[in-house]
């Protein structure tokens, strides 16, 4: 299993605040806000990806 990655530790979610809304990760990552939803579920998709611990965005 050490070959594998483990992005368990990645858990997004969304918050909206006022006409914006941003992708924010348990481990602290937080997205750019965006005024479409579909784009901060995307930025979350893909940092749910990243390895854990790399760094990546």
């Amino acid at each position: 299993m050490a070959d594998q990655e483990d992005t368990s530790l990645h858990s997004t979610t969304t918050i909206e605040k006022g006409r914006f809304v941003a992708a924010h990760c348990s481990c602290g990552w937080r997205g750019p806000a965006r005024r479409a939803r579909s784009k901060a579920r995307s930025d979350a998709a893909e940092h749910e990806a990243s390895p854990v611990g790399s760094g990546a965005s």
